[in-house]
């Protein structure tokens, strides 16, 4: 997480939304699109089976187009998959990087 909110931070040189984002995003000031993005990749990211075509709606309701729907899945999907991937091989945590060497 630290490093999408440095990400965010960078490109949009705007502290103090990424700190906002980074603390709670629900408490940050958001336009309301903003606001279901986020709703839906937090409940994509937490558990996509509770994904319905309802959240869908509400995105369609904020004027993302189908493409931009899948855009926005396949991104929080990746991101998703590889922060397991670094999760799983230690990157990034103090002491993790020799516990990822040592053989079972």
């Amino acid at each position: 997480m630290e490093s999408h909110a440095e990400f965010l931070r960078r490109v949009s040189l705007d502290e103090e939304l990424a700190a906002a984002l980074r603390r709670d995003y629900t408490q940050a000031d958001l336009t309301p699109a903003d606001r279901a993005l986020c709703d839906y990749v937090a409940k994509l990211t937490r558990d996509a089976t509770r994904v319905t075509p309802a959240d869908l709606d509400r995105l369609r309701q904020h004027g993302f187009t189908d493409v931009a729907i899948l855009q926005i899945n396949l991104i929080a999907s990746w991101f998703n998959y590889i922060n397991r991937v670094a999760d799983g091989l230690g990157v990034g945590r103090p002491g993790a990087t020799t516990a990822a060497k040592e053989t079972p």
